[in-house]
């Protein structure tokens, strides 16, 4: 497999992941629940199709542990998009089953020097703040997917990490 030259599927792959990460952001900070519930789906659908292209693709390249994290952040983003039609309340089980899986996903993603350190230090930041966040509902706090500042904070860094794995699609061959 040649991994320096950009295939039309790592371009696929690059579209998915922004277009999970704009809706995500965008969903997010919108003023209607119909609105933000449409914007998670398109989120949760596209991350769910990108992060299972790179565990095919990272699984081709011999990369397992690469592979096993891309597999275990779709398992989590499906569980988020399965809530996102309950609504912020009923969503809160499926959303922290979720984020703790992105939590694991994002440590394992980081541990290889794939991903510029830039994006994979971004990955930690928001692991950590899932953490934090899923620790607190576990414990019997309420957390909506929109509190502020957490789960909220975590987001911009799930994102800026979305944009490492994208680096690496579009510029294969850069150190």
């Amino acid at each position: 497999m040649n991994t320096l030259k950009v295939t039309r599927l790592d371009i696929t792959t690059a579209l998915a992941l922004a277009i999970g990460g704009i809706g995500g952001m965008a969903g997010s900070f919108a003023p209607a629940a119909e609105v933000r519930q449409a914007l998670w789906a398109i989120d949760g659908v596209s991350l769910i199709c990108a992060s299972a292209l790179l565990t095919v693709k990272y699984l081709r390249c011999g990369e397992d542990l690469l592979a096993a994290g891309f597999l275990v952040f779709t398992a989590g983003e499906t569980l988020v998009l399965s809530g996102t039609a309950a609504g912020l309340t009923a969503s809160v089980p499926s959303f922290v089953a979720g984020i703790s899986l992105w939590a694991a996903a994002l440590v394992i993603l980081g541990i290889p020097r794939t991903f510029p350190i830039w994006g994979r230090i971004a990955g930690f930041v928001a692991a950590l703040l899932f953490v934090v966040t899923a620790a607190r509902i576990f414990g019997g706090e309420i957390l909506v997917p929109t509190a502020a500042p957490l789960p909220t904070l975590g987001y911009p860094f799930l994102v800026l990490s979305f944009g490492g794995w994208i680096d690496r699609l579009i510029r294969p061959g850069k150190p």
